[in-house]
C-alpha cells in the first residue's frame, strides 16, 4: 500500500512542472553578516519542487502511521542544517513531519466525508538560528474516497395508497435513497434500485425509485386484500457486487371505489304491527350488504309495488345505511290483515367505470295487522248543529253516533264532557246520542257553543273517544229596538215652527237575515203633540222638528218627548223613548247663551274629564298658596344690625360707618311715614341734628316727640315694631332703624375712624358730641374732656 501511495506522488510530481520551489528564509535586522559570495550562491541556486497537492486514501487500516509524500528543498544538502516545518490544518496531531528528512506522514485514519482535505503550510528554516531559509508554501491534502458509505433512504417507512382496480403500471409513490460517497470519484454514488418484497403487486424503476403497479384491475381488489408491505432495495457501485445497499419499506392500501352494488341480507322479511298505530312508527328494519365502504357502501331503499304502497315508506338510516319501514297511516285490523310489499336497495353514488347504474337489489317484506281494542269510532270528524234561542227546554237539537270497530261491537255510552258546556245548557242521550236542550238560549249573550261529546265502550269505559260538537244559535226577534245614545236636546226660545232640532237613530241586539228596518213615530198620548214632531227619515233615522213658534223658557224649561221605535221582523218587537228636549236663549243666529244649570253643563260642553281638570287646577293653586304662605311665615327675620354681643342697651355699635347724607342707599325712614307725608317737599332729615329738637331729653328715656301727625305715625309703627320684637324669641336686641354698612362722602360728622381721617394726627375737637343728645353723652365723656388719651 505504502509502495503504492508513492508511486502515485512521484507521478504527481512529474506532472507539476509548474510547482514553485521553496523559497529562501530571509535574515532578520539583527542577524549575522551575509558574505558576498554567500549572497552570489543564493542568488544562482534553482527553485526547488513544490507539490500543490497530495492524496491520501480514506480509512486507513494500518497500525502504522500512514505515508503521504516527502517535502525537499534544494537548500537541504544532506548536512543536517535545514530543519522542516509544518503549520495548517491538523498540523502536529492530524498531519506530522520528519523535520530532518521532510516525509510526510497521517496519524490516524481519516474519513472524506467528514472533511474531504486539509490545506497546510510548509517552509525549510535554519535549523541552528531557526531563521527561515525559503518562504512558506501552502498545499492541499486530499482525501481519496472509498465505497465505506451505503444508501440511505430519507424515510424509514413510507405510506402510500393507490385506487382498487387500477391499470397496470399506474403510479403510486416515489422513494429515493441518498449515498454519503464521491459522486466523482468511481460509482460509489450511483445506485440502483430494486424491489425485493411485494412481487407480484408492484414494482419499482431501477433509476427513479418510482413505485408502480405490476397487475391488472382484476387482481388489485381491496375486497381481496387491503394492505400490502413492499420493501424497496437501492445498492450503489451500480447495483454491481461487492456494493453497499440500503433499504426501506412501503406500506401501501388499496382505496375503495363503487364496484360493488347492495344485495339483501335476505329475500323475504316478515314484520308485525298493532292495529291503530300512529303514522310515523317503525314497523321494522332491513338490511343489505354492501362490500365497499364510505360514500360508496350508502344506500337507497324504496318500496317499489305491493298492496301497501298508500300505508308504508321506506327509508334510509345513514348510521347504520339499513332500510326503515314506517306506517304513513292508521292500519285497521277489520279492514286488512296483513300487506306484501316489493322493495329494492341501490347504491347512492353509483360509479358506471366499474358497476352499471341498474345496478340493485329485490325484496319482499310481509306486515302482519295484529287486532286490538279500539275505542268506539264517530262517524264523522266533527258535527254542526243548529237550534232557535226560542226552543223550548227538552227540544231535541240532533244527534252523534260511534260504533265499536272491533268484531265483538261492544255497546257504546255517550257524555257531554261538562268542562266545554259548564253552564250545563245541553245534554246528550246515553244510549243513542240525541243532544237536546236542558237550559233556556240567548243568542245575544252567546251565537255558538262548542261542546265535546264522548262515547265510551260500556263494558270498557276505558276505550273511549270523543267529537267536537259545534251548535250555532238562531236569532229570533225578541228584542225592541231603542235609541242608540242619550241625545242632550235643546230648542232656543226664538225657534220657528217647523225647525229642526235632533236626529236620532236606533239599535236593536237581534240580527234579521234581511237587515235591521227601524220605524219611528211619536206617541199616541203624548202631551208635547202640539210643540214637536217625529219625520221617520226611512234610512233608520228619524229627525225631530217644532210644531210652533216661540218657546219660554220661564214658563216650561224642559220638555218629554215619548218616542216609539218599532222593528221590520216578525213578531214586531217595538218600544218607547223618551227624549228630554231643554229650552234656552240663544242669540239670532242659533247659539245658545243661556239655559238652566242643568242644561248649561250639557249644552257648553263639558264632560266630565273637563270638569275634573278644572278641579284639578283649582286645587294646584291652592296648594301653591299655602306653601307660599308657609314659606313666608318660615322666614328668618336679618336683623339690621349685626351684633356680637347679645346685649340691651342704647350703646351701638359703629364698627361700621354709615354713608352721610349722600348715601341714597342706606335705610330711609321716609318710607315709613303716611303717604300723604311722602307728597310734602319738605321732609325732615334723620342722619344729622336737627336744628328745633322734637323731643325733650330725659335721662335713659324716649325723647316725646312734637305733635306731628308724621311724627305720629311713626311713632305708632316704632311702637308696635318694638312690641312685636320684645315678643319674639328670634328678633335682634336693637330698637334703631339706621344702617351705617355705607360711608358716604360730605358728612357733617366725618368720618369716625382714625385711619381715613385727614386730622387724625392732629388734635380733634369733640366737644360738638355734648349737643348731640344724650345718645351720644357716652362719646362726648370719653373724647371731649382736656386730659384724653389722645393727648398722651
Amino acid at each position: 500500500m505504502r509502495t503504492w501511495t508513492v508511486c502515485l506522488l512521484w507521478v504527481w510530481v512529474a506532472q507539476s512542472v509548474d510547482a514553485m520551489a521553496l523559497l529562501k528564509g530571509t535574515v532578520g535586522e539583527e542577524g549575522a553578516r551575509v558574505t558576498q559570495k554567500e549572497r552570489d550562491t543564493l542568488r544562482r541556486s534553482k527553485r526547488g519542487w513544490m507539490w500543490k497537492q497530495f492524496f491520501l486514501q480514506e480509512e486507513y487500516t494500518g497500525t502504522d502511521y500512514q505515508y503521504i509524500g516527502k517535502l525537499h528543498s534544494d537548500m537541504d544538502r544532506g548536512d543536517g542544517t535545514v530543519m522542516y516545518v509544518l503549520t495548517g490544518e491538523g498540523a502536529g496531531t492530524i498531519f506530522v513531519i520528519d523535520a530532518n528528512s521532510g516525509d510526510l506522514h497521517a496519524t490516524r485514519s481519516l474519513d472524506r466525508e467528514e472533511k474531504p482535505y486539509y490545506t497546510l503550510r510548509a517552509q525549510a528554516v535554519n535549523k541552528k538560528n531557526g531563521h527561515p531559509l525559503e518562504p512558506e508554501t501552502e498545499f492541499i491534502v486530499k482525501l481519496h474516497d472509498i465505497n465505506d458509505n451505503e444508501p440511505k433512504f430519507e424515510k424509514e417507512v413510507y405510506m402510500a395508497s393507490v385506487p382498487e382496480r387500477s391499470h397496470i403500471g399506474t403510479s403510486v409513490i416515489q422513494v429515493t435513497a441518498q449515498d454519503a460517497d464521491d459522486e466523482m470519484f468511481g460509482m460509489s454514488a450511483k445506485l440502483v434500485y430494486s424491489i425485493s418484497q411485494g412481487h407480484p403487486y408492484f414494482s419499482v424503476e431501477s433509476n427513479t425509485g418510482i413505485i408502480r403497479t405490476a397487475l391488472g384491475p382484476s387482481d388489485m381488489d381491496r375486497e381481496q386484500r387491503e394492505h400490502y408491505q413492499v420493501v424497496i432495495e437501492a445498492k450503489d457501485m451500480a447495483g454491481q457486487r461487492g456494493g453497499l445497499t440500503g433499504s426501506t419499506t412501503v406500506n401501501i392500501t388499496l382505496t375503495d371505489v363503487n364496484d360493488n352494488p347492495p344485495q339483501f341480507s335476505q329475500s323475504v322479511y316478515q314484520f308485525s304491527i298493532p292495529e291503530m298505530t300512529e303514522a310515523g312508527a317503525v314497523v321494522g328494519r332491513v338490511q343489505a350488504v354492501d362490500a365497499d365502504i364510505g360514500r360508496n357502501a350508502e344506500m337507497l331503499f324504496t318500496v317499489t309495488s305491493g298492496d301497501g304502497l298508500d300505508a308504508f315508506d321506506i327509508t334510509t338510516d345513514r348510521n347504520t345505511q339499513e332500510g326503515i319501514l314506517t306506517v304513513k297511516k292508521p292500519l285497521d285490523y277489520e279492514k286488512k290483515k296483513s300487506y306484501t310489499l316489493q322493495i329494492q336497495v341501490r347504491n347512492t353514488y353509483p360509479d358506471p367505470r366499474f358497476v352499471s347504474l341498474d345496478a340493485k337489489d329485490t325484496a319482499t317484506v310481509r306486515v302482519d295487522v295484529k287486532d286490538v281494542d279500539e275505542p268506539p269510532r264517530f262517524e264523522r270528524s266533527s258535527y254542526i248543529l243548529e237550534v232557535k234561542e226560542d226552543a223550548a227546554v227538552g227540544t231535541a237539537i240532533g244527534s252523534v253516533s260511534a260504533v265499536d270497530p272491533d268484531a265483538r261491537r261492544s255497546p257504546v255510552k255517550y257524555t257531554i264532557d261538562r268542562h266545554t258546556d259548564v253552564d250545563r245548557i245541553f245534554n246528550v242521550h246515553a244510549g243513542n246520542g240525541s243532544i237536546f236542550l236542558k237550559n233556556p238560549l240567548d243568542r245575544e249573550n252567546l251565537a255558538w257553543h262548542n261542546i265535546s261529546v264522548i262515547a265510551a265502550e260500556f263494558n270498557n269505559p276505558q276505550q273511549m273517544s270523543r267529537v267536537p260538537v259545534y251548535i250555532r244559535v238562531l236569532d229570533v226577534n225578541d228584542n225592541a229596538p231603542a235609541l242608540a245614545y242619550f241625545y242632550e236636546t235643546f230648542v232656543c226660545e226664538n225657534a220657528k215652527a217647523g225647525q229642526k232640532i235632533q236626529t236620532i237613530t236606533a239599535v236593536d241586539p237581534d240580527e234579521p237575515a234581511g237587515g235591521q228596518r227601524f220605524f219611528f213615530s211619536l206617541a199616541p198620548k203624548s202631551s208635547v203633540r202640539a210643540n214637536f214632531s217625529v219625520r221617520d227619515n226611512g234610512d233608520n233615522t228619524a229627525s225631530i222638528f217644532t210644531r210652533r213658534t216661540g218657546f219660554r223658557r220661564t214658563q216650561k224649561s224642559v220638555h218629554l218627548v215619548a218616542v216609539v221605535i218599532s222593528d221590520g221582523d216578525f213578531p214586531m218587537q217595538s218600544s218607547t223613548s223618551t227624549l228630554t228636549i231643554r229650552v234656552c236663549t240663544c242669540s239670532r243666529d242659533g247659539t245658545m247663551e243661556l239655559c238652566n244649570a242643568e242644561a248649561l253643563s250639557g249644552s257648553a260642553g263639558l264632560s266630565t274629564g273637563a270638569l275634573v281638570a278644572i278641579l284639578l287646577c283649582v286645587l294646584i293653586l291652592l296648594l301653591i298658596v299655602v306653601l307660599f304662605a308657609a314659606l313666608k311665615r318660615q322666614k328668618k327675620k336679618e336683623p339690621l344690625i349685626i351684633s356680637k354681643e347679645d346685649v340691651r342697651d342704647n350703646v351701638v355699635s359703629y364698627n361700621d360707618e354709615g354713608g352721610g347724607e349722600e348715601d341714597t342707599q342706606a335705610f330711609d325712614i321716609g318710607a315709613l311715614r303716611h303717604p300723604e307725608a311722602m307728597e310734602e317737599s319738605n321732609k325732615l332729615r334723620r342722619d344729622i341734628l336737627p336744628s328745633e329738637p322734637l323731643y325733650a331729653p330725659p335721662p335713659l328715656r324716649r325723647a316725646t316727640a312734637a305733635p306731628s301727625r308724621d311724627n305720629a305715625d311713626v311713632r305708632d309703627f316704632i311702637n308696635q315694631r318694638v312690641q312685636e320684637h320684645d315678643g319674639s324669641p328670634t328678633a335682634p336686641p336693637y330698637d334703631s332703624l339706621a344702617t351705617y354698612a355705607y360711608e358716604g362722602n360730605g358728612s357733617v360728622a366725618e368720618s369716625l375712624s382714625s385711619l381715613g381721617s385727614a386730622s387724625s394726627e392732629g388734635v380733634q375737637d369733640y366737644n360738638y358730641l355734648s349737643e348731640w343728645g344724650p345718645r351720644f353723652r357716652k362719646l362726648a365723656d370719653m373724647y371731649g374732656g382736656e386730659d384724653s388719651d389722645w393727648d398722651c
